[in-house]
């Protein structure tokens, strides 16, 4: 059978790079006809990528794995300060050159079959003036949801008419991928002109490409789904989602296993959905204070908890601390009085957790790849977004869907004077723990038809077909 390349430059970090291998896995399995070489980009905020793209290329051993040199430097701190998203992009499109050359001479020099496309990342876009200048096809993936990506091609519109940027004075916007107006207070991402710019250039890029790959099911945002669908000004989108890693621990050992099992005891001996999971993603991190607040919140509400503790890093220091002398943070006493209820950790095997018939809620930061994971097994969301779209994810969960119970929507990670108090937490927890009924039931019919979407005849796994389809038909 005569192959066809795909070529993937995922954005670095773990969250971008990990839904870009379960695509290209679930290519593959549809049809075993491409040949998949996924390039890797440093990561500057973490030391690097390359524990974890070992780790991933020795599961995928059917994918072909190239790092790209680590030659460009890191963001300077003042422009991280400024502007993350503006500063990660800059950061990204320096790697132009480079990406070329490796496909030039790595990926077109090593094997001579075509390629049907360039799948960047929602971040790399500048790599689909690359592909053009090779002369073959580009896509988008885009890992986040469908209401931020029609937020995007909606903040290009507004730059290419001359409208203003963003005020705080502003009414609430009428943005067409939301059923309700979006006050300015849950959109910190878009609040400074370096960030919107940098957004709207993503979003008037993405036209450029030859179709939009989105980690989401038709059915779970069919308000912004139609938004995109209602424009004729965009390639074509395809929502193949959702990308849910199901690994069960298969490739964990040493300490992590040990932790894993520990966890996954623990909740066999809870009732079921009875108890609450806190985790706010690998980035998710916050100072003693919040720390101790969290604890007095979830003691006072009675509930049964597992809570994936991380103490805000020290200056000059990006990563969060895991750490697991909780007693020298956390109130006194807290520990001895709810050694019954509660449990403490540090790292988390979220999927398994999520998973596990114990756990009736999830207070979460409403990353996207957290967000499709509790979908899919039907689990709640209290909503805590602290980075990047989380906030409007969460506002989207909360008001358009119906799918979660708002703790906060518009605390910022990044802003030193915000802080939930103890009886906004308690309040959050005891409201979805004790009169959540009908949100878990929206919860059970969303997971429903998130796996209907990927069985064959699915919306999902029709789009992936189509997607496929298209990339064939480009061959020369």
């Amino acid at each position: 059978m005569k192959k066809t390349q795909l070529v993937f430059v995922p954005a670095p970090g773990f969250g971008h790079l990990v839904p870009a291998v379960q695509l290209a896995k679930m290519v593959l399995e549809r049809n075993d006809s491409f040949l998949i070489t996924m390039l890797a980009i440093h990561n500057p905020f973490d030391g690097g990528i390359s524990k974890n793209t070992e780790s991933l290329a020795s599961i995928h051993t059917e994918i072909r794995f190239i790092e790209i040199p680590e030659t460009i430097p890191a963001p300077p701190p003042e422009a991280l300060a400024v502007g993350p998203a503006s500063a990660y992009t800059s950061y990204i499109n320096d790697h132009k050159t480079l990406v070329k050359d490796t496909i030039v001479n790595l990926v077109m020099t090593h094997n001579p079959a075509p390629i049907a496309s360039v799948v960047v990342d929602m971040f790399c876009t500048a790599f689909i003036d690359v592909a053009k200048e090779l002369g073959v096809p580009s896509h988008v993936f885009y890992t986040s949801n469908a209401a931020f990506l029609a937020t995007m091609l909606y903040l290009s519109d507004r730059e290419d008419k001359g409208e203003p940027k963003f005020s705080p004075t502003d009414p609430d916007y009428i943005i067409p991928c939301y059923s309700n107006p979006v006050p300015y207070r849950v959109m910190p991402l878009l609040h400074t002109d370096v960030e919107y710019e940098a957004f709207a250039n993503h979003g008037r890029q993405f036209k450029e490409s030859n179709g939009i790959i989105v980690n989401t099911f038709s059915e779970a945002e069919s308000h912004a789904v139609s938004a995109l669908l209602a424009r004729d000004d965009i390639p074509p989108i395809f929502n193949v989602g959702p990308l849910i890693i199901h690994h069960k621990g298969k490739s964990l050992s040493g300490s992590d296993a040990v932790k894993r099992d520990e966890i996954l005891k623990w909740l066999d001996d809870q009732p079921e959905k009875s108890v609450v999971f806190l985790c706010f993603g690998s980035r998710g991190c916050f100072d003693e204070a919040q720390l101790k607040e969290i604890a007095i919140g979830l003691e006072r509400s009675g509930q049964r908890f597992l809570w994936s503790v991380r103490l805000k890093p020290s200056k000059g220091k990006l990563q969060a601390s895991i750490f697991d002398n909780y007693g020298e943070i956390l109130p006194q006493g807290f520990l001895e009085r709810t050694k019954n209820i509660g449990m403490l950790c540090g790292w988390a095997p979220q999927v398994e957790i999520l998973a596990h018939k114990a756990v009736g809620a999830f207070v979460s930061h409403c990353g996207w790849n957290s967000t499709l994971e509790a979908l899919w097994y039907a689990v709640p969301i209290i909503t805590w977004p602290l980075y990047a779209e989380q906030h409007t994810n969460a506002f989207q969960l909360v008001k358009d869907l119906g799918l979660a119970v708002e703790l906060t929507l518009d605390f910022r990670g990044d802003c030193p004077t915000d802080f939930v108090k103890a009886e906004v937490i308690t309040k959050a927890v005891k409201t979805m723990m004790e009169q959540g009924g009908e949100l878990r039931n929206k919860a059970k019919e969303t997971s429903e038809m998130a796996k209907k979407a990927v069985m064959e005849g699915g919306s999902s796994y029709v789009a992936l077909g189509n997607l496929i389809d298209q990339w064939l038909g480009s061959k020369p």
